[in-house]
């Protein structure tokens, strides 16, 4: 059997580390190419050791000089290491790699992921802000190139499944369903007095801060309805979402007739990463089936617009086209940095989005360094507004938002 090398995009992040666990538990048909992390160098050497890729990156030069002395192990077996968006690029864009894992959060995979697609590779799609803040421009490289996206976030590839029942002219409407986060049933009222501690207490997934901070204001609902658009070809108004709470119906397609199409798995995010990696074959779940043997009640309803005010931005940013959707992700990743540091109130983030929004002019970038710098200056703007309410430099926010990646 031949052994797919993967390059993994955001190594030591939730994905990533549940990505390696995948290969390691299909070590026959998966290796590891190029490890690619930002600053979590503990984390990366000990993924080293073990997987032996032959590449590695990190964020930057300070990052690679943390990780050099805990490497133990014979230097005559070390991997290339490198730093930096270019190395990203390569590790991402080399002949070896036939998957590349897109898992890093935020657009620090943008580049990288981009030119994976323009060389045809296989893509297993977990990095939300690949599509939101570039969908257009992707989504026409992989057409002209042919190349395979496979989406690993659950509601995605959820969704990837069902529209395996069907031609896609007999679908009427895509349904992605939310946990609701922590505050589903939390007034209106008291979300302005939330703290950090609590938005990261997710009643069902374990993942990243930002990705739980957005889970908890739904604005990664919004990212989702988004890059549902462009994955499976759909207007924002024929992609709905609907809150349930058991988190076990990850995605549902409605055909013309009527009948509907849920997918149904454990929560728990080895499900996707295997289905993408393995695609279109079904191997062997992963972790434990889900037991039908008890009682189980599913519900479901409808998200407050109102409370959750960053949905419907998510909506109208799609709807208006352009870069606005690049901005909605750039001034949300500096609103939620700006209250994990307790500098905005949980409520603030929506009015720091809103805000940069609505001052930010319509473009229609045509090149994905475009794309990045609409994002700059998106967090220049939303780092102002920031500082408006700290009293703090907006500089000092924007490295701190940088830190994330």
């Amino acid at each position: 059997m031949v052994v797919t090398l993967i390059t993994l995009l955001g190594s030591t992040g939730s994905i990533g580390t549940s990505t390696l666990d995948v290969v390691k538990r299909r070590k026959d048909e998966f290796g590891i190419y190029a490890l690619v992390a930002g600053n979590n160098v503990e984390l990366l050497a000990q993924q080293i050791e073990e997987f032996r890729p032959k590449v590695v990156v990190v964020a930057d030069a300070a990052a690679l000089e943390r990780l050099i002395p805990l490497l133990t192990f014979p230097k005559s077996e070390w991997p290339e290491l490198a730093h930096g968006a270019a190395a990203r690029v390569a590790a991402a864009s080399a002949a070896e790699a036939g998957f590349v894992m897109s898992a890093i959060v935020g657009v620090a995979g943008l580049e990288a992921t981009y030119q994976a697609v323009c060389l045809r590779k296989r893509i297993g799609l977990a990095n939300k802000e690949v599509l939101v803040a570039s969908g257009n421009l992707v989504m026409q490289a992989a057409r002209a190139h042919d190349t395979e996206m496979i989406p690993v976030d659950s509601e995605h590839n959820g969704a990837h499944q069902c529209l395996r029942a069907g031609r896609r002219d007999e679908v009427s409407k895509l349904i992605l369903t939310a946990s609701g986060g922590p505050f589903r049933e939390t007034p209106k009222a008291q979300l302005e007095t939330v703290t950090p501690a609590q938005a990261l207490k997710h009643p069902t997934w374990k993942m990243g801060q930002r990705i739980t901070i957005d889970s908890a204001t739904m604005m990664n609902k919004g990212f989702e309805v988004i890059e549902a658009c462009w994955l499976f070809d759909f207007l924002p108004k024929d992609v709905d979402v609907v809150v349930h709470p058991q988190s076990s119906i990850h995605a549902m397609v409605e055909y013309n007739d009527g009948s509907v199409i849920a997918q149904i798995s454990a929560t728990d995010m080895r499900m996707p990463i295997q289905y993408a990696m393995t695609w279109p074959a079904r191997a062997d779940a992963p972790v434990p089936r889900m037991d039908w043997s008890t009682a189980r009640s599913w519900q479901f309803y409808p998200p407050d617009l109102d409370k959750f005010r960053l949905l419907k931005l998510s909506y109208e940013a799609m709807e208006a086209g352009g870069a606005a959707a690049c901005t909605l992700n750039a001034a949300d990743e500096i609103a939620v940095e700006a209250f994990l540091q307790e500098q905005i109130s949980f409520t603030g983030i929506a009015e720091v989005v809103e805000e940069t929004l609505n001052r930010m002019p319509h473009r229609e970038p045509k090149s994905i360094q475009e794309i990045l710098e609409i994002d700059r200056e998106s967090r220049a703007v939303a780092a102002e507004l920031v500082a408006r309410r700290a009293a703090r430099s907006p500089q000092k926010i924007l490295t701190q938002a940088s830190s994330l990646a």
